[in-house]
């Protein structure tokens, strides 16, 4: 069963799209716009879900947020600063809490499942960490520890021609293997679905939404 038999057409789907805040305003947009249109053309109805609204608040604000979802779709960018956007908000604690009781489905790409590993390390191979700063001022820290919901890290656009960052993640995940860091990577189209305990990689995503 994908994740439309799972929550049905229709279904609320929370947007986090905070792996682009270093992006200028309109290429942020864009990218926005388009996570919504894929997603309406599925059935379901896209909110976005901007962490920046709870940065130094109180953790409960956001959990409130979070569970009017079934769905949380963590779009690509940078997976540094959705880190930061994570812990600064208050939803890396609530969202792996959430996943871990199996009371929303996390779903997305990239920079979404990348940040779920223990650690970071390796990804700035890819995505600069100095975009933090751009994204929220000089002060802001780089994070190196993941959500740790998952044992591996995710390496995404491997072996993906045409996706600019594809030779970039390549070595990283050559890397990883080198020093035996655990890890997944995944060509563009294939989908990794966690459930129960049980990982399933779907070579053509099918399953992913469908």
């Amino acid at each position: 069963m994908g994740l439309l038999g799972r929550v049905g057409a229709g279904c609320p789907v929370g947007v986090v799209a905070n792996a682009m805040d270093a992006a200028p305003g309109e290429v942020r947009r864009a990218g926005v716009e388009r996570e919504f249109v894929a997603l309406a053309g599925l059935g379901l109805a896209p909110v976005e879900v901007d962490l920046r609204e709870w940065f130094g608040g109180e953790p409960g604000a956001v959990a409130e947020e979070l569970a009017r979802y079934p769905v949380v779709w963590v779009r690509g960018g940078n997976v540094f600063v959705l880190r930061e956007a994570l812990a600064r908000s208050g939803a890396d604690v609530v969202l792996t809490g959430m996943v871990r009781r199996d009371e929303l489905v996390y779903a997305g790409y990239s920079a979404g499942p990348a940040v779920l590993g223990r650690s970071l390390r390796g990804l700035e191979g890819c995505d600069d960490p100095a975009d933090v700063a751009v994204a929220y001022g000089d002060g802001a820290a780089v994070r190196w520890d993941g959500l740790g919901v998952l044992d591996y890290v995710v390496v995404p656009h491997v072996d993906s021609p045409g996706h600019p960052e594809s030779e970039a993640l390549g070595r990283v995940a050559a890397e990883y293997r080198r020093t035996g860091v655990p890890h997944r990577a995944l060509r563009d189209g294939q989908a990794l679905v966690v459930r129960g305990g049980v990982t399933t990689l779907h070579p053509d995503g099918a399953e992913r939404l469908g």
